[in-house]
């Protein structure tokens, strides 16, 4: 058992003054730690027949495709505007310090296909809300919005109602 909380490092305000970045990135440079992670997002999903896990840029990609993997599943990379080189679609949405917006290609989800979404941090939730937007405008069913860290006290899970989510620390 490892205490994953011991491998977030809080940045004070980053990127603007008020807000306190979660830093995993002193998780990623543990190998137990990012087993353990790797092992607990699996486990998360319970192995339910996935056909896409998409994951957002840039942090959900640590994790994603290692989730793919296991559960054999395709990966999607959901991506910042301007940054997928085919046909996509996008779909803005506000940040706690700002506005932005992510972009799907068209044909990385099918219609039906049962897809889990991933990102390292669910905080106001527009990013995740924002992506499942576009997995449904693309016709995908959301089995789960999964998070490696989940910053109750900003209440984004309120936008995400609809569906089930899941994270390896609360904070």
């Amino acid at each position: 058992m490892i205490n994953l909380e011991a491998f977030i490092r809080d940045i004070p305000d980053f990127p603007k003054p008020g807000v306190t970045f979660k830093d995993i990135t002193p998780l990623l440079n543990n190998p137990e730690a990012m087993a353990f992670s790797t092992e607990g997002l699996i486990a998360l999903t319970e192995m339910q027949p996935i056909d896409k896990v998409v994951g957002i840029e840039s942090r959900g990609f640590f994790f994603a495709p290692l989730i793919a993997q296991e559960l054999k599943a395709g990966f999607v990379p959901l991506r910042k505007a301007g940054k997928l080189p085919f046909d996509t679609l996008k779909e803005p949405y506000m940040l706690e310090y700002g506005m932005d917006a992510l972009e799907i290609h068209e044909d990385a989800i099918k219609p039906g296909d049962k897809v889990i979404l991933h990102d390292d941090v669910l905080a106001t939730g527009g990013t995740a809300q924002a992506a499942c937007k576009l997995i449904e405008k693309l016709g995908g069913e959301i089995i789960q919005c999964n998070f490696l860290i989940e910053l109750s006290f900003l209440k984004g899970s309120d936008k995400l109602r609809r569906y089930d989510i899941r994270s390896l620390i609360t904070y």
